[in-house]
């Protein structure tokens, strides 16, 4: 089992023109940013089938707008003026994540191996990415290695979060940092893209239900294999990605009533899959619900010990967020 120490940085300015001196958080009616983690822990230990347990070890409440990578800070008036214009950021957007370090005092606390990772809580246009790594031997995360972060001698994750949203787009951060992290791990094996028989792919068009067939190769990329839909996979759809789910036919088509026969239940079955698929609709994830549909792709993720024959570990959690590559 997992377990990641967090410390948690919550950018949430106290708006002092309000009639009383109020948090920005609660000023515009936005969700409570412990009340979101709390939540995202419960979903990731669920999702990961006990895997992980998250803990926030330390929590730190700043009255302050994260400083811009050129330099530029908002102040109260400002961001609220853009906030209520939806106009006006500033750009470039992006934050100046040594400054956001040091806020936290960060790597100190790491190499004390006091924490593992930094969850950075903040409202709309902070410039914040879902997620980047630092350290020794970090990758690309849905975000660019952190600059100036080599001479640590661990990898780090620091997430992104926004106030604003729900849990649905936390877990939609974490599945992004899956996908980097995921790809990197089966970089190098073959994508192996096949393709259905005429005859099947006529089969799944006309939502027959067809026999096993064992279409999951433990000695392939079985990254690409699990995101296999149904718009690069006729008849072959698997669990899709975060934007698409087996039947999607756009990015965030969640909601897709279409039927497709996929084998994402035989993943729950891993490493012995039976070859059974099914059809399968929204109805499975959740109806177009984000939070519900990224909770039903996470738990399909393997979590048994071992390794594949190409030498992977059977538990994706440990690549996600043991970073243990």
């Amino acid at each position: 089992m997992l377990t990641p120490r967090v410390l948690l940085l919550i950018y949430d300015p106290v708006i002092e023109s309000a009639t009383a001196p109020t948090r920005l958080s609660r000023l515009l009616n936005w969700n409570d940013p412990d009340q979101l983690c709390a939540q995202y822990i419960a979903d990731v230990a669920e999702a990961s089938h006990g895997q992980v347990r998250y803990a926030i070890v330390e929590r730190i409440v700043l009255d302050a707008y994260p400083v811009k990578a050129d330099g530029f800070r908002y102040d109260d008036a400002g961001y609220l003026r853009a906030w209520q214009a939806r106009a006006g950021f500033h750009q470039p957007d992006a934050a100046d994540y040594a400054a956001i370090l040091r806020d936290a005092d960060f790597l100190a606390r790491l190499e004390a191996d006091q924490v593992d990772e930094l969850w950075v809580m903040a409202f709309p246009y902070a410039g914040l990415y879902e997620s980047c790594m630092g350290g020794r031997g970090a990758i690309w995360c849905n975000g660019p290695v952190i600059p100036n972060t080599a001479h640590v001698a661990r990898r780090f994750v620091v997430m992104g979060f926004n106030y604003e949203r729900g849990v649905g787009e936390m877990l939609e951060n974490l599945g992004h940092r899956a996908e980097s992290i995921m790809a990197h791990v089966f970089a190098g094996l073959p994508e192996d893209r096949p393709r259905a028989s005429p005859w099947r792919t006529l089969l799944a068009k006309l939502g027959f239900a067809q026999p096993a067939q064992a279409d999951v190769d433990l000695n392939g990329n079985l990254w690409a294999q699990f995101t296999r839909h149904a718009r690069t996979h006729p008849g072959l759809a698997a669990c899709g990605n975060v934007h698409f789910a087996p039947n999607s036919t756009t990015d965030y088509d969640w909601g897709n009533p279409r039927p497709v026969l996929s084998n994402a239940d035989d993943w729950l079955n891993y490493p012995h899959f039976t070859g059974q698929r099914r059809l399968m609709t929204c109805a499975d994830w959740g109806n177009g619900d984000i939070r519900l549909h990224h909770l039903w792709w996470l738990r399909r993720f393997p979590h048994v010990e071992g390794r594949t024959p190409t030498g992977r570990l059977n538990n994706w959690w440990r690549y996600v967020v043991g970073l243990e590559f």
